[in-house]
């Protein structure tokens, strides 16, 4: 089947080639598409007026196409003009897993969501069935793909209108968690009742007897490094605990989070830090927007002798207490819900996945990965569910350690 017609069933959810959504596509749209970022440098800057994620930032995508060595021809950059204006990019990255060719956001799960770049007022000002028209537009222009995968799109809704609806077919992800006050003043009387302020003044307490408790703001640089360095290894050790593949320990990876992190990188970085007699105890990651900062990475101390004292809520308490009085009105603490994120977000917003089949072999993949989207939605949204799937892992984690522990040699 004609990779046209694949697109039209799946984006269109089922509309065919001649109806009134194919005749309201605006011919006043051209399109261009690019596979080297610096031919789209000035239209992304146009549109990055107010970004909802770093992975939306040039200097954040130019860092990690760098670190990934990504070749020019796995770029792919989509550009709708309106009237000659920008209107609408798509930054993607295609790789390749299972036999397919897959297109996705370069930075993927390492960023709280992802979107296209656009112009809110007049993508809003489209109407339905031309953000429809729009979308399937651009995407039969990915030739050499047979799925995209848009993971984490947020519902970012416009003049009553959400303007990501017609892009793809949702499925359910999880919460983007948000902290947005004009000061911490605000936060407190929003967030704290006596009882959350009492505990978190008696874990401070706790970890003020174990030392001298500092906290400090480092920005890009080598200090920067140095504290990077604490902080993977932190993670690393908290993943080993869990059970958990740790995202960080790839090459690549880490190279990118230096790199962000070094003097003159184009990203502005802030790293808080929470030290116990000058020790790291806690830290946390941002990158900076505007008004808005984006906290991408929270460690804490594998000593278990600090949990008493919780060195990550101190550091985090911190944070709240400083950060707005810099200037910033929203501190963003990413996907996912945490006790941190519940006590302290008052915005939250939904993110799901838009999967789009390009070919009939990423229809197949399509249909595969929702189904199990959907399942691990399910569990997450069930509480006995998720305690049914965490005893499995735990027995499945078990087991592995038993083998581990036998194949190991004597010595």
């Amino acid at each position: 089947m004609p990779q046209s017609t694949v697109l039209e069933e799946i984006a269109l959810g089922g509309a065919k080639p001649g109806t009134a959504v194919a005749q309201t596509a605006p011919a006043e749209i051209t399109l261009e598409v690019a596979h080297c970022l610096d031919d789209v440098t000035d239209a992304w800057r146009a549109l990055s007026a107010s970004i909802e994620s770093p992975g939306q930032d040039i200097g954040f995508t130019r860092l990690w196409i760098a670190a990934h060595h990504i070749p020019q021809a796995d770029q792919f950059y989509v550009l709708a003009r309106e009237g000659g204006r920008p209107l609408a990019l798509m930054a993607l990255h295609r790789r390749r897993r299972a036999g397919l060719r897959e297109l996705g956001w370069f930075a993927g799960s390492h960023v709280g969501c992802g979107a296209p770049l656009v112009d809110r007022e007049r993508l809003a000002a489209l109407g339905s069935n031309r953000r429809r028209r729009l979308w399937l537009d651009m995407l039969r222009r990915l030739d050499g793909a047979d799925l995209v995968q848009l993971r984490s799109v947020p519902e970012l809704v416009v003049g009553g209108v959400d303007i990501f609806a017609e892009l793809g077919r949702p499925i359910p992800g999880d919460t983007l968690y948000r902290a947005h006050f004009s000061s911490f003043e605000e936060a407190d009387r929003t967030q704290r009742n006596k009882s959350r302020r009492k505990h978190d003044r008696q874990q401070g307490e706790r970890l003020e007897a174990m030392g001298a408790v500092s906290f400090e703001e480092v920005g890009n640089g080598e200090a920067a490094l140095a504290v990077l360095d604490v902080m993977f290894r932190q993670r690393a050790a908290r993943f080993r605990e869990m059970g958990v593949a740790d995202p960080f320990a790839a090459p690549a990876v880490r190279a990118f989070y230096d790199s962000t992190a070094r003097g003159g990188s184009g990203v502005a970085v802030k790293l808080h830090v929470l030290r116990l007699d000058g020790e790291i105890v806690a830290t946390r990651y941002n990158i900076a927007q505007g008004d808005r900062l984006f906290c991408l990475i929270s460690s804490m101390s594998e000593d278990a002798a600090l949990r008493p004292g919780s060195p990550g809520k101190q550091c985090l308490l911190r944070v709240m207490q400083t950060v707005f009085d810099q200037g910033f009105r929203v501190f963003d603490m990413g996907e996912g819900e945490t006790d941190e994120k519940r006590h302290w977000c008052n915005e939250h917003m939904a993110v799901s996945h838009r999967h789009v089949a390009i070919t009939r072999r990423g229809a197949l993949m399509v249909a595969l990965s929702g189904a199990a989207l959907a399942l691990r939605h399910r569990i997450k949204s069930d509480q006995r569910l998720l305690a049914v799937a965490k005893r499995l892992r735990s027995a499945v984690l078990g087991g592995r350690r038993q083998a581990d522990r036998q194949a190991a040699p004597e010595t």
